[in-house]
């Protein structure tokens, strides 16, 4: 593990410096719109060119790296966050707003994926699961002190965005002049949507389900929610970190769970856990410590879906449909998380502070409900034939990739153990 930290400080304090800056902004433009005049509705789009852009980056960035490399294309990524944050504070338009937003996304996908392969080929078949797990908890936790950064200065003025893309720019110092080799660019199969759906019709769903609900809580919208209850800046602060601090903390055990019985059973229980929690907001609104409370579980049951829905899905497929798999999950997830933050936001608008808890517990009770239903369509399989539930909060492309190959890794040496134990026996 030293050795590993030793060999990746570069990339893993260059992650941190930018996801401390992603977690201010995210929290910082809902704020900045209210104060614009936008209406919540047309906050809500702009925060979902977020996504957009970021589906974007996901279909072009890996021809970009094909041609020039990853050195070119990662500096030219900061380079282009850097001046699409700063758009937000020169030109105060809803429309230049979504374009730029659109421009963010589609660049941290481009330093997402350079970075993550950096990642990858650094890392021995030992140690890629401590790995990722080192750099999903070191990405949790800028996205969870970030907003914290807000109280630094008023939201009204220039300083905010200043302070976002003085991060992003010393976030990829350290990378750039890491003296770790650029990685090759494998060639990738791809599993099409409709393949991905046969194999794991809940997969599928819950996948896409997910997507439109974490978009909306990590997407900016939580703070549209934290305003419209009444928090400080402080306050929406608190809020937000906490509930990205409870999907850091809630991984393991979720994870753990679901590796020891039916995974279909703990997605279902997770997805009503997360339901009950976000419902529960809605009367206790006007108890902040409550709200706050419910939104640390909301989140620590929400935030592992993703990586149990993945989970779920290699368990119906085989180890070469998983390492092509990731193409196809990134994309169901990412069409979810263009469309969350804009419903979130239209609930908010249409029925005020509680729509939003509302609609994040009735998506989560519609993936249990649908969770249920599969159940009464197809056995489970084997625990035995059940691989490991791989760590992965956030879906970046990288990460699914290297999460599927680390599952088929896993997944091959257990069966080895299990043929030695077989062999002692006979």
């Amino acid at each position: 593990m030293p050795t590993m930290l030793r060999s990746n400080w570069a990339l893993l304090l260059g992650i941190l410096l930018l996801m401390l800056g992603s977690g201010l902004q995210s929290s910082l433009l809902p704020i900045r719109a209210s104060l614009a005049g936008f209406p919540t509705s047309t906050t809500g789009l702009v925060l979902s060119a977020y996504y957009a852009g970021y589906l974007l980056g996901w279909a072009l960035v890996p021809g970009l790296i094909a041609k020039v490399g990853h050195v070119r294309v990662f500096a030219a990524m900061g380079s282009l966050v850097s001046i699409s944050v700063l758009m937000h504070a020169v030109i105060v338009s809803a429309p230049v707003w979504f374009l730029a937003r659109m421009l963010t996304g589609a660049s941290l996908c481009g330093i997402f994926m350079t970075t993550e392969s950096w990642l990858n080929s650094n890392a021995t078949n030992a140690i890629r699961g401590q790995l990722l797990a080192t750099y999903m908890v070191i990405l949790l936790a800028g996205l969870s002190v970030g907003p914290f950064l807000l109280n630094l200065a008023s939201p009204s003025s220039a300083s905010l965005f200043i302070l976002v893309a003085m991060l992003v720019s010393l976030a990829i110092i350290p990378m750039l002049l890491s003296a770790s080799p650029a990685p090759a660019l494998a060639p990738s199969m791809r599993l099409g949507l409709k393949a991905l759906f046969a194999l794991s019709p809940l997969g599928t769903v819950a996948i896409f389900c997910v997507g439109v609900a974490q978009s909306g809580i990590y997407g900016g919208v939580g703070t549209i929610y934290g305003r419209a209850i009444g928090l400080s800046i402080p306050g929406v602060s608190l809020f937000m970190s906490l509930t990205i601090l409870g999907g850091m903390l809630f991984q393991w055990p979720v994870g753990w769970l679901s590796d020891r019985f039916d995974r279909r059973k703990i997605l279902t229980l997770v997805a009503f856990l997360t339901a009950v929690c976000a419902l529960l907001a809605i009367p206790a609104q006007s108890n902040t410590r409550l709200v706050f409370i419910l939104f640390f579980l909301t989140g620590g049951f929400a935030l592992p879906l993703y990586s149990l829905c993945v989970a779920h899905a290699n368990d119906y497929m085989t180890k070469e449909q998983m390492v092509g798999a990731s193409g196809a999950l990134l994309l169901v997830n990412g069409v979810g998380s263009v469309l969350g933050p804009g419903l979130s936001a239209f609930f908010i608008g249409r029925i005020g502070a509680y729509g939003f808890p509302l609609f994040i517990g009735c998506v989560h009770a519609f993936i249990g409900i649908f969770a249920l239903w599969r159940m009464t369509r197809r056995s489970a399989p084997s625990m035995a034939a059940q691989g490991p539930t791989i760590p992965l909060a956030t879906p970046t492309p990288m990460v699914t990739t290297i999460g599927q190959d680390h599952a088929v890794e896993q997944s091959v040496d257990d069966h080895v153990v299990l043929a030695e134990q077989d062999e002692r026996r006979a």
